[in-house]
């Protein structure tokens, strides 16, 4: 994939193709980059275009400004939607990726074609308690970062991924995670409970992996609760990163779903 960055933006964003007529963007899970999606590229490329970032603090976005943080997210990736010149798009956000989706989405709908969620949770209606949970958790990964990145890549690792091969993929790419680029994840909070709820009128498919965390397994049936006209998908043999665990079963679920037609009801 060809990288690009706009003159305005600390975001480093890589494109693999022009020629089809749909595009798609994929946004990574947090301790990583875009190449967790390397197996979704090579599959797509000859059937979309396909567009992946690294978040702020990750990968080649590391180049920042004063005040950048990744509650800027939405806005810098809708500049380079379009910069690319590129109407409306297939998101697909795993974990982080999921929120930043989202929040998008949220932000900027009429560009959104469907929206699909794994690894995350409805930042529209997140339960108290489970964010207090969720908290918690974090505050303890980031404390095994400060003492070690390696220490915090091998236990999160065992998190993020099922199958030995992923988890040596997710390690690779962890290690690599600036300490310093925590802070940049500091207004994540911002992007909770903060939007209205409003109709989609695009498909939403969320989901997870059979071997993810408890919680998340509660978050995707709590959401669908929320929301039951979204579809469900729960990924055996999976954890966190579904599309690094179930590479296969995750393209054939995607193409699926992206070429099955939304049908709105009138208002």
């Amino acid at each position: 994939m060809e990288q690009h960055k706009l003159n305005n933006s600390p975001i480093a964003y890589y494109v693999s193709g022009t020629e089809q007529k749909e595009w798609l963007l994929f946004l990574h899970a947090a301790f990583v980059d875009h190449n967790m999606f390397r197996a979704q590229t090579e599959y797509f490329r000859d059937k979309y275009n396909v567009l992946a970032v690294d978040i702020i603090g990750h990968g080649q976005s590391t180049d920042t400004r004063r005040g950048d943080s990744i509650d800027k997210m939405s806005e810098w990736i809708y500049d380079i939607l379009r910069a690319e010149k590129i109407e409306n798009i297939h998101i697909t956000g795993i974990s982080l990726g999921a929120v930043l989706a989202q929040d998008f989405a949220n932000r900027y709908p009429g560009a959104v074609k469907s929206l699909a969620c794994f690894g995350g949770y409805d930042i529209n209606r997140f339960d108290g308690k489970m964010q207090k949970e969720n908290g918690a958790k974090q505050m303890l990964m980031m404390l095994k970062a400060m003492f070690s990145i390696r220490w915090f890549a091998r236990a999160n690792k065992k998190i993020s991924a099922f199958t030995s091969q992923a988890q040596d993929e997710f390690y690779e790419m962890n290690i690599r995670f600036p300490r310093k680029s925590f802070m940049y994840l500091a207004s994540l909070g911002s992007m909770i409970n903060k939007n209205q709820i409003q109709k989609r009128h695009y498909p939403l498919l969320i989901g997870c992996g059979q071997y993810d965390i408890p919680q998340e397994l509660a978050a995707v049936k709590l959401w669908k609760n929320n929301e039951p006209n979204c579809q469900v998908v729960i990924f055996e043999n999976a954890g966190h990163c579904v599309n690094m665990d179930t590479p296969t079963e995750f393209n054939k679920t995607m193409e699926t779903f992206w070429a099955t037609p939304l049908l709105i009801p009138a208002p």
